[in-house]
């Protein structure tokens, strides 16, 4: 194996900030500050790859590693004038994990690693600080207790309570040194109690344990499932970042804290912080102590510490200049010295992504391309978010730290278990914590909002939340906890009852509120119109209703993609009339039928080609199978029978007829347009009716015939003749010139290795992702549920090919329908209008094969113009 450990300190690492791939993001971070001259402890970096290692070996650390380890921390105790081990001088570590994003709480830390009994008297000798050793001691116990020896930290909080209740204290800082040494005591007392072995007193034995419990917490289940939520693949591994440790925890002129170069929930130009006096940087992010501001206030660290503020501040501004991206940093005061501790790109909302890239070109840092880039498509969703209606009538019982934004509205349930298990049977929740831990992260990512009694805005819940675009409300001390409930301003609040949050305010409602979609700011519709200067990919939207094409078009949709006819027919007016066509025993019955759904459809036509006007529409002929529009119950049927003039049991014999085993791959598509051609008819009539009319107007439209579900050229040259006689002889009698064209869905993998066939009588191809897949993998998308979670979570699939086009299988039917059509039609429109087209990672792919547009939900429109506009210049790049 390559050099598996990197150096850094006093001026100078071995790595860079460049090197996140094999030094994780935080040892990139901090080989980076070291090279600038900030003050950063001496430490060295475990690669990536001696991870990957680990897991060849079995969980196992190579045994090549110690001996580069060991010369590494040689150069540490050089430069820190302290020795590893020692009784007299100790050399004190830190050991934290480090992959190459960031992973907030999710991957294991020790702090205060290489005390023992009598490593601790060293550190009492060399500090006068009986206190402070002590103090570290016990911490240090509790940590690696929990994360190399697996016992419950529970256990520990529970020694130290006893503790402070027999002092008649309520915080740990109120303890003295000899209550400390008594829980030194205790605690070692219960390690062996619980384990049979004594707490391992060899520092090289516990730096040994620390790096292989480091490791194996990247397979942790909350690091897992946080890779599943942000589709990060397993194989990357963490590193290991061993640093001497520096101490927040040695009096009143020390303190420990977080912050952000810019705020991270609204992206204001302002440092934006919390710290925590006598403290270690875990009391700041597990809220365990209430933290407070950095700065603005009469106990913020700038009136408290005006020094150590000052370098922080100077500090901050060079990091950000250098890095050129909003940074969340980690820091400590050790005796009024400034130490970092981390730095990397700070989690935003949306609003402060978009905010954040627009002021960083006003100020000079950055150009349009750079902040393009800076906004992640996927996050434009947020700010897409409800907020609390302004003008709602509303029962505030309690006042939290408003910690992320927008509104969430639930039924209240107490742990992630059970938020997984309520949303799972369709609820929405709202999951309450007294604090939340890594160990919460796959209730937090389904549930709608997150409300923690502890905690600042610095918090593993606000940071999370953040990062999710989840609404969070924390600190919230007016929460008085209970069993399975909360109480606040006299209320008693139950698991299932429901309550709203404001994330923006802090404030927690009774009951449900109403919900306004929020507006969007200046910097949104510049940073779009950044976008749109260098995206080459048109982008449509799919749309059914004159609504959705008019949210569709504020938020930028050049045309509509995919018009779903069948959705036109489920109104309670309409499917009466669609059910008398479909168990029509004749033609002439099936006809009349239709005749009441012709001046519906033509209307529905009329309105949505009106407000597309001048953009392209693409209307696809109906496609689902008929027997999703027919009643299911008794009752039902029923009525139906009643309206169709006929005997229950015989329409009830006539519905059981036209149920299909694998309706899927059955009577649908074009199969229906085919065996029952007046169905079509009618429909195309409707559409080139309503555009003929509009055309009369003065409205420019430009319709295009969709037929879906071609599986062979001789289906698609069939429908396109019925469909020509139709439109020409209608542009005929209305004497109106109109362009329109005639094209097909390919979600067929015959219809992709055929393309060259079909081209010759396409106008255009639209790519229908949702069945492609479906029919490629032989997957049932609506029956996945079954086992498609598994496969994501042992990764067997990479990522849901439902949610992103799987490259390899799905995407090569593309890549060879794309080359045969083109080669037979250069000038083949072609496009996508599955699911897919809202995602950024398939925009990137369509882009690369020369798609013409993309079509998604009107709300994803935005999604997908910037997500096209990162694939022109990542390419470029």
């Amino acid at each position: 194996m390559s050099k598996q450990v990197y150096f850094f300190g006093a001026g100078h690492a071995e790595g860079s900030g460049k090197m996140k791939e094999l030094l994780g993001g935080k040892g990139a971070g901090l080989a980076e500050m070291t090279n600038l001259g900030i003050p950063v402890p001496a430490g060295f970096t475990i690669t990536t790859e001696v991870c990957a290692e680990y897991y060849k070996l079995g969980e196992k650390i190579p045994s090549s590693l110690e001996s580069e380890a060991k010369r590494a921390l040689l150069k540490v105790e050089e430069v820190m004038g302290a020795q590893f081990g020692s009784s007299e001088n100790p050399l004190l570590l830190s050991v934290r994990s480090g992959a190459r994003v960031s992973m907030p709480g999710m991957m294991d830390t020790i702090l205060n690693l290489g005390l023992n009994e009598k490593t601790v008297q060293g550190l009492l000798t060399r500090t006068k600080n009986s206190r402070f050793a002590y103090d570290s001691f016990r911490r240090f116990i509790q940590m690696y207790s929990n994360v190399v020896l697996g016992l419950e930290h529970a256990q520990f909080e529970e020694v130290l309570s006893n503790q402070k209740k027999k002092r008649k204290v309520k915080l740990d800082t109120e303890l003295d040194h000899k209550d400390l040494e008594e829980v030194v005591g205790n605690y070692l007392e219960l390690v062996k109690r619980q384990l049979g072995h004594e707490f391992p007193s060899d520092p090289w034995l516990q730096l040994r344990g620390a790096i292989g419990a480091v490791f194996k917490s990247w397979n942790s289940r909350r690091a897992i499932d946080y890779r599943r939520i942000y589709g990060y693949p397993g194989d990357w591994g963490t590193a290991v970042n061993v640093q001497a440790m520096v101490f927040g925890n040695m009096g009143d002129d020390c303190a420990t804290g977080v912050a952000f170069t810019r705020d991270p929930s609204t992206g204001e130009k302002k440092f934006f912080g919390e710290y925590l006096i006598n403290a270690q940087g875990e009391d700041v992010v597990a809220g365990i102590r209430t933290p407070q501001p950095i700065n603005e206030t009469s106990e913020s660290l700038e009136k408290k510490m005006p020094k150590a503020y000052r370098d922080l501040m100077e500090i901050q501004e060079r990091l950000e200049h250098h890095f050129l991206e909003m940074q969340d940093i980690e820091f400590t005061v050790q005796k009024g010295k400034v130490w970092m501790l981390q730095t990397r790109t700070g989690k935003r909302t949306a609003q402060a992504a978009v905010r954040i890239a627009v002021e960083m070109v006003r100020e000079g840092l950055i150009d349009e391309k750079k902040a393009i880039l800076k906004v992640n498509p996927s996050q434009l969703d947020q700010l897409l978010h409800p907020m609390i209606d302004p003008k709602a009538v509303k029962e505030v019982i309690a006042k939290g730290l408003p910690a992320s934004p927008g509104a969430a509205v639930g039924r209240v349930v107490f742990t992630a278990d059970d938020a997984e298990e309520w949303v799972k049977k369709g609820e929405r929740v709202i999951l309450v914590r007294l604090e939340t831990s890594p160990e919460d992260i796959h209730g937090m990512h389904v549930a709608q909002g997150i409300l923690t009694e502890r905690g600042g805005m610095t918090s593993h819940a606000a940071v999370v939340a953040r990062g999710m675009g989840k609404c969070c409300v924390a600190g919230c001390t007016d929460l008085e906890m209970g069993e399975n409930l909360f109480r606040a301003s006299g209320k008693t609040v139950h698991e299932g009852d429901w309550i709203s949050l404001d994330g923006s305010t802090g404030e927690v409602i009774l009951g449900k509120v109403g919900t306004v979609q929020p507006v969007l700011s200046g910097d949104f519709a510049t940073l779009m119109k950044w976008a749109d200067k260098y995206r080459r990919l048109k982008v449509r939207t799919n749309a059914d209703t004159p609504h959705d094409t008019k949210v569709a078009r504020e938020f930028g949709a050049e045309g509509i993609g995919l018009c779903r006819t069948e959705h036109m027919f489920f109104d309670p007016v309409r499917i009466e009339a669609v059910r008398e066509m479909i168990l029509a025993d004749n033609t002439d019955t099936r006809e009349r039928a239709l005749a009441k759904l012709l001046p519906m459809q033509k209307g529905d036509f009329r309105e949505i080609l009106r407000e597309m006007e001048g953009y392209p529409v693409t209307i696809r002929l109906l496609d689902p199978p008929l027997h999703e529009f027919l009643p299911k119950t008794h009752r039902e049927i029923e009525a139906l029978a009643k309206v169709m003039g006929l005997s229950t049991s015989k329409l009830k014999t006539k519905v059981e007829a036209l149920g299909e085993l694998n309706p899927m791959l059955g009577h649908r598509g074009c199969r229906l347009g085919i065996t029952y051609p007046e169905i079509y008819r009618m429909q195309v009539r409707a559409a080139m009716e309503a555009a003929a009319e509009l055309t009369l107007e003065g409205v420019k439209v430009i319709p295009e015939i969709m037929i879906p579900l071609v599986g062979h050229v001789n289906e698609l040259m069939r429908m396109r003749k019925e469909t020509e006689v139709i439109c020409d002889q209608i542009l005929r009698e209305r004497r109106c010139k109109l362009e329109y064209l005639i094209g097909t869905m390919i979600e067929l993998p015959r219809a992709a290795m055929t393309a060259d066939e079909i081209a010759k009588v396409a106008d255009f191809f639209s790519f229908g992702t949702n069945d492609l897949t479906q029919t490629t993998f032989g997957i049932s998308r609506d029956d996945a549920a079954h086992f498609l979670p598994f496969y994501l979570k042992e990764g067997i699939y990479p990522t849901d090919p439902f949610v992103s086009i799987d490259r390899d299988g799905v995407g090569g039917l593309i890549r060879i329908a794309v080359e045969k059509g083109r080669k037979v039609r250069p000038d083949l429109k072609l496009g996508i209008c599955g699911e897919h087209g809202g995602d950024p990672s398939s925009v990137e792919f369509c882009h690369e094969v020369g798609f013409n547009y993309v079509s998604c939900s009107p709300y994803r429109v935005p999604i997908a113009r910037l997500a096209a506009a990162h694939a022109v210049l990542k390419q470029s790049s």
